[in-house]
């Protein structure tokens, strides 16, 4: 049983007639009586809750930034019409407004009422119970029951680089020779012959075609296909470190998902690895056709973890499932501590059989801090701001002389200048 607002305003009007008549006890009791003949009146009167047949459908995946609709259908099989309120409880971070509506479906008939979802994170967000009141004719009281209605809404990264993919591809095609524009030098893979043009490298001559043709001419090559590109996301304690708005991890799904796509369209197989202490997300094996989307439902409910990432396990577990020669892109922060108690010892076994990508996320305030000045606190702030920068820059000249190629740029351009450092790793043919 449930009691409504109307039934606290009859109960408060009845106080009147209690303080002016003498007789206070019985005119109490009269009032206490016509409240409660009427609040058995509308539980009787009102459709039994747990008749009613609920069930869910619509969206069970969206996009970060983009809105979701779900529906609950009420069906009434029973002779009295169920009028009342629906409460549909979303966590809060699903942003389902508004939580309750008003219910009215007729005997015999069924109802549908959309929720509309704007989800705030990534992840998977789902509901709580279904409370429904049902009111009797007279709205003073009625019945209340929840129903389970489990749903999964999977809230996907909101992929924004795959603006920066066209251009891209673009000059993968260029790479590839498949435009006019082909690019000249060797790369790994034999293409065609073409004549000489001035500019061309001596060393590209083909000496025997030259002399069957009578004409100097060159060979021109092409980027590997089928190369082994394995992206490895670091899901530690410093991938929770926010950068603006966003913790460090965002940004570096962002870009796995950009080269994900671009390594695809060129003909290489990409694996996904996300470890701190143990693997939290993998995806192997995946095609061309559902890389895509594969990666982005393994990502979507990736949280970072608050442990110390095992630098000689993410590398022993790199290893287990590289068996070929491959590109390791490795997602992970340029934080002092982590890289040389854990990465840097175990780092000469990764480097000597793959090709070996280090991309970090930079915060574009330490660079504001670093450029400041005025008061104390700017001065120290700016101090301590240069002494990061010095530690990235020192870093990053460490990794590059043990053989790392290292990508460290702000949220803005990180995305595609992981994919820059893959065209050009292909370009020079070191994949």
């Amino acid at each position: 049983m449930a009691l409504t607002g109307r039934a606290a305003l009859l109960a408060l009007l009845g106080v009147l007639p209690v303080a002016l008549l003498p007789a206070h006890l019985a005119a109490l009791l009269a009032v206490l009586l016509l409240l409660a003949v009427a609040v058995a009146v509308d539980v009787a009167l009102a459709a039994p809750v747990s008749r009613l047949r609920l069930a869910r459908s619509g969206d069970t995946t969206c996009r970060l930034g983009d809105t979701a609709q779900v529906t609950v259908s009420v069906t009434n099989p029973g002779p009295r019409p169920a009028r009342g309120l629906l409460r549909d409880a979303w966590v809060p971070s699903a942003a389902a407004p508004p939580r309750t509506r008003v219910l009215d479906a007729p005997a015999g008939e069924q109802r549908r009422l959309v929720t509309t979802l704007a989800p705030t994170r990534r992840g998977d967000r789902l509901p709580d119970r279904v409370t429904v009141r049902t009111l009797g004719p007279l709205g003073v009281a009625g019945r209340q029951g929840r129903h389970e209605l489990p749903w999964r809404l999977r809230v996907q990264p909101p992929f924004t680089s795959r603006r920066f993919l066209p251009e891209r591809l673009s000059r993968l095609r260029q790479l590839d020779g498949l435009v006019a524009a082909r690019v000249r030098g060797q790369g790994t893979e034999f293409d065609a012959l073409r004549e000489y043009v001035p500019g061309d490298d001596v060393r590209s001559i083909d000496w025997r075609g030259t002399a069957r043709s009578g004409d100097v001419v060159v060979r021109t090559w092409r980027p590997e296909r089928d190369r082994q590109i394995l992206i490895v996301l670091d899901t530690g304690r410093t991938s929770a470190g926010r950068v603006g708005d966003a913790p460090r991890l965002d940004a570096a799904l962002d870009a796995a998902l950009l080269l994900g796509a671009l390594a695809s369209r060129a003909g290489d197989r990409v694996d996904l690895l996300a470890f701190d202490r143990r693997p939290r997300a993998t995806v192997e094996g995946a095609g061309r056709e559902d890389l895509l989307r594969r990666m982005v439902d393994a990502l979507a409910p990736l949280e970072p973890a608050l442990v110390e990432t095992d630098g000689r396990r993410l590398v022993s577990e790199v290893l287990r499932r590289a068996r070929r020669r491959s590109l390791v892109v490795l997602f992970t922060g340029l934080e002092t501590a982590p890289l040389e108690e854990g990465l840097l010892p175990a780092l000469d076994r990764l480097t000597s059989r793959h090709v070996l990508v280090l991309a970090s996320v930079g915060d574009p305030r330490v660079e504001e801090l670093a450029a400041g000045g005025g008061d104390p606190a700017q001065v120290y702030a700016a101090a301590a701001a240069e002494r990061a920068r010095g530690e990235r820059r020192r870093l990053t000249g460490l990794l590059r002389r043990r053989g790392v190629e290292v990508v460290d740029a702000p949220p803005a351009s990180f995305a595609p200048a992981v994919a820059d450092a893959y065209l050009a790793l292909k370009a020079a043919g070191r994949l």
